[in-house]
């Protein structure tokens, strides 16, 4: 994966505490602590990968998140 270009309208936030919590749950919490964009995809689902500023990604399987990263 490609470094972490973080910009400084993206958060500082320890991405691996979103794993294990429902989606529903990790979402407003991403929300709350600053994030614009939140996307929400099944752990296998084929996206595209740029980095955008300000975007949390949560791979999420069977209502859990299982995997987050910035971008």
């Amino acid at each position: 994966m490609a470094p972490d270009p973080a910009g400084a309208d993206t958060p500082q936030d320890d991405t691996e505490g979103y794993v294990g919590l429902l989606a529903e749950t990790a979402e407003q919490r991403a929300r709350e602590r600053g994030w614009t964009t939140v996307r929400a995809v099944a752990p296998d689902a084929i996206i595209t990968m740029e980095y955008l500023s300000g975007r949390i990604n949560f791979a999420v399987r069977e209502g859990a998140v299982v995997r987050c990263w910035k971008g």
